[in-house]
């Protein structure tokens, strides 16, 4: 059985995180994607908000679940029984960072390889700062997120919104 990753902040998630999720869920036999703790990022979803985002579009999927991990993953991929890990790509400008992270976690765990996957290129200008961003301002948001998360995501930034 070949088993993936697909890790991410998903915060929150998108079309184009689908998009991969979509793809990967039918090039491998178990794809688990993880919600991952980001100290750098001021998250405007809670671990368990997203998470629960996640669910609830691959539920379409058999061979997809959901989970979460903070440290290295490596080590998270090494203590699932998972030795790839799928990197979604958007443009070159995400190559980079992507590319840096590869090279360090294979020089950690030579066993766990990462494959990369360009998303479809009606999703590659989409982020999850843009969502939110777009959001913020009022903008219409439907075309770049499952329909399943819109009502979650529009709540929560009317909500920050009402904050400031």
């Amino acid at each position: 059985m070949v088993r993936a990753i697909y890790p991410g902040s998903f915060d929150p998630v998108t079309n184009g995180h689908l998009d991969i999720i979509d793809r990967a869920s039918k090039v491998f036999d178990y794809l688990l994607v993880s919600v991952l703790e980001n100290p750098r990022k001021d998250a405007l979803f809670s671990m368990e908000e997203r998470v629960y985002m996640l669910e609830s579009i691959i539920k379409p999927y058999d061979n997809v679940k959901v989970d979460f991990y903070q440290g290295l993953l490596v080590d998270y991929a090494q203590k699932n029984e998972i030795a790839i890990i799928i990197k979604g790509l958007r443009a070159i400008s995400d190559f980079e960072f992507e590319f840096q992270m590869a090279l360090t976690n294979r020089k950690l765990n030579c066993d766990v390889e990462t494959m990369f996957m360009m998303t479809n290129n009606k999703y590659s200008f989409i982020s999850s700062s843009i969502v939110k961003e777009v959001a913020s301002y009022g903008g219409d948001i439907k075309g770049l997120v499952p329909p399943q998360v819109y009502d979650m995501i529009m709540d929560k930034i009317t909500v920050y919104n009402r904050t400031f």
